[in-house]
């Protein structure tokens, strides 16, 4: 991949956001850094809608795109698919290799995602506890946590070698606690988890706006859970 031109990243520090940068790290090329603060609403505005119609963060605009013209590329997973075929890395040429990645790429967008994000409003953010809302996704990330366990009992990275689809789920599991998991109940997880750590780009990544996202207070930010959780139609 060229280095002569900086891939911009529209990006907040959430696991869908540390995708992308444990992938740009990964593959040493340089990104300009576009804060989309999804708690003040960064979202809705007009120019990014143009790049990301789903007012979702991350997007990039890769200013070196095919034929040489610049493509934005929205949704995390398609980011991911998009610079591993340009740059050749972790996204293998091979089909039968590549539809291994895809499968879990798929399933962490599919699943692991949605269901750990579930879990994470019902029992941080949902304004009056339900425990049936709380007990389906912590039961459902327990399951899917069952699932990679199962998978890394006899491979070492859940699509045979380290991939975007690692990149992909790594971020989720992060927050494992806050999910009411204990990862000592999953040993062949938690022995991927501390290898992930142990990858230099993946925490790097992992801490891109760390500071920014502290300060932003979410937890505690009423004002800004309604930005966040509300929907607006266009």
């Amino acid at each position: 991949m060229s280095k002569a031109n900086p891939i911009e990243l529209y990006y907040w520090p959430t696991p869908n956001g540390w995708k992308i940068t444990i992938m740009l790290e990964e593959l040493g090329v340089p990104y300009e850094l576009k804060y989309i603060n999804i708690g003040r609403g960064d979202q809705f505005e007009p120019d990014f809608l143009k790049i990301a119609p789903n007012n979702r963060m991350p997007a990039i605009v890769d200013p070196d795109g095919p034929g040489g013209d610049p493509i934005s590329v929205f949704e995390s997973g398609a980011i991911l698919q998009y610079l591993g075929r340009k740059s050749g890395k972790f996204y293998p040429e091979d089909e039968r290799q590549r539809v291994a990645v895809d499968e879990w790429l798929f399933w962490q967008m599919g699943g692991l995602g949605p269901m750990a994000g579930q879990a994470h409003h019902f029992r941080g953010y949902a304004p009056e506890k339900i425990p049936y809302g709380i007990d389906r996704y912590t039961n459902e990330v327990n399951r899917l946590y069952g699932v990679m366990n199962k998978r890394l009992a006899d491979h070492d990275f859940l699509a045979g070698e380290y991939s975007i689809a690692d990149m992909a789920c790594i971020g989720w599991v992060v927050p494992y606690e806050r999910q009411g998991q204990d990862l000592d109940d999953f040993p062949n997880l938690r022995r991927w988890f501390d290898t992930m750590k142990a990858r230099p780009a993946v925490w790097k990544g992992i801490e891109v706006g760390k500071e920014i996202r502290a300060k932003s207070k979410l937890a505690d930010d009423k004002e800004a859970q309604k930005i966040l959780f509300g929907q607006r139609a266009t």
